[in-house]
């Protein structure tokens, strides 16, 4: 399965290390829903101003937040070519993950990885509007989530 990082902002730096773990975790969410090779995602790093027009563009919200997931499904998978199902983007302000790491009490990376695995159940067609969704949808993060190997001083 592909998962394709695009780094579109220049105010958080990011190493190709968590880039692969955040690609990972991204891996982990679309086997834990049983795609195979076939599957891919985008994940798409931005700065405030980048998804703040963005959620104002989607959303009608004119202010940051600190993920957004574009689908390319609704309900069914949409094939790309003979071999390829394009599920979305999956687009995250690092401005917001360094912000929330600092807020909550962790790491920039497990902040990041959090809101990889958030971003794609949303791909999926996970939500959390009414409280037994919510449910659903916090019981799959917090299991993919504890399948993470974190390293040591991420």
């Amino acid at each position: 399965m592909a998962v394709l990082v695009s780094n579109l902002q220049e105010k958080t730096a990011v190493d190709a290390h968590t880039a692969g773990f955040l690609a990972e975790a991204a891996r982990n969410v679309l086997k834990s829903a049983g795609y195979g090779d076939d599957a891919e995602v985008s994940l798409v790093f931005v700065d405030d101003e980048y998804i703040q027009e963005l959620n104002h563009l989607y959303r009608g919200l004119d202010c940051p937040t600190d993920v957004l997931s574009f689908a390319m499904m609704e309900g069914e998978p949409v094939a790309c070519g003979k071999d390829v199902i394009l599920l979305g983007d999956v687009v995250i302000s690092l401005q917001t993950v360094e912000r929330q790491a600092k807020e909550y009490g962790h790491s920039f990376l497990r902040e990041a990885a959090y809101l990889t695995v958030h971003g794609v159940l949303h791909l999926l067609g996970y939500d959390h509007q009414e409280e037994n969704k919510r449910e659903i949808m916090r019981r799959q993060e917090d299991e993919i989530m504890n399948s993470l190997s974190f390293p040591e001083n991420k």
